[in-house]
């Protein structure tokens, strides 16, 4: 697919405790499940990360943020600067179920769009999106103008909000599953149950 997967690994994991990414599910570490699962539909995965000694084991392309500090809109600027492609995938590096398919089939529905946003049971899903690589101009003028939530780039991208029943057509995956994402202890319990209940 001619598109890169960028991986946001750059939080900072308060609620969690510990770094979430290095978090093991079936002697996998959280970051190993989702670049193995992308690197079957994507050519390129870029992992932003201000720690890369931490990371190096993945053998995949790491970038530093320009901005350290300035949350996820940094690691949109960092990952999207690095890559070679128009259409970019971006993820937070929590979601340990990831679906690959899913992945490739949001990048194939963005079209002529700045941006495409998951809404899954009504909550947008902004670290599970898709953006073209000529957006880092505007995200490079909200993070310089201080306007650091995700909804303040949005507002100026011409974008395509998509539905579970919109990609139910094209997946009979478990969304509630695929866009689960880890921040607290108890949700990391709730992971390892869930992939036991699969044995």
């Amino acid at each position: 697919m001619k598109a890169a997967a960028i991986i946001l690994a750059g939080g900072k994991s308060s609620r969690m405790g510990t770094n979430k990414a290095l978090l093991k599910l079936n002697e996998k570490t959280t970051i190993e499940r989702m670049v193995d699962t992308l690197k079957i539909y994507f050519d390129d995965i870029i992992l932003v990360t201000n720690e890369m000694e931490n990371y190096q084991f993945l053998g995949v392309k790491m970038v530093p943020d320009h901005y350290p500090g300035k949350g996820p809109l940094a690691g949109f600027h960092a990952g999207l600067s690095a890559s070679e492609y128009d259409v970019n995938f971006i993820t937070a590096c929590d979601m340990p179920f990831m679906s690959g398919e899913l992945a490739a089939t949001l990048v194939s529905m963005i079209d002529y769009h700045d941006a495409l946003v998951p809404v899954i049971n009504g909550k947008m899903q902004t670290l599970c999106t898709v953006l073209q690589k000529k957006t880092v101009t505007k995200i490079e003028e909200c993070i310089e103008n201080g306007r650091l939530p995700i909804k303040h780039l949005l507002e100026h991208l011409n974008v395509l909000y998509v539905t579970e029943e919109d990609l139910l057509v094209y997946s009979n995956t478990d969304m509630e599953r695929v866009f689960f994402n880890m921040n607290h202890p108890h949700e990391y319990e709730d992971a390892k149950k869930w992939l036991e209940a699969d044995r």
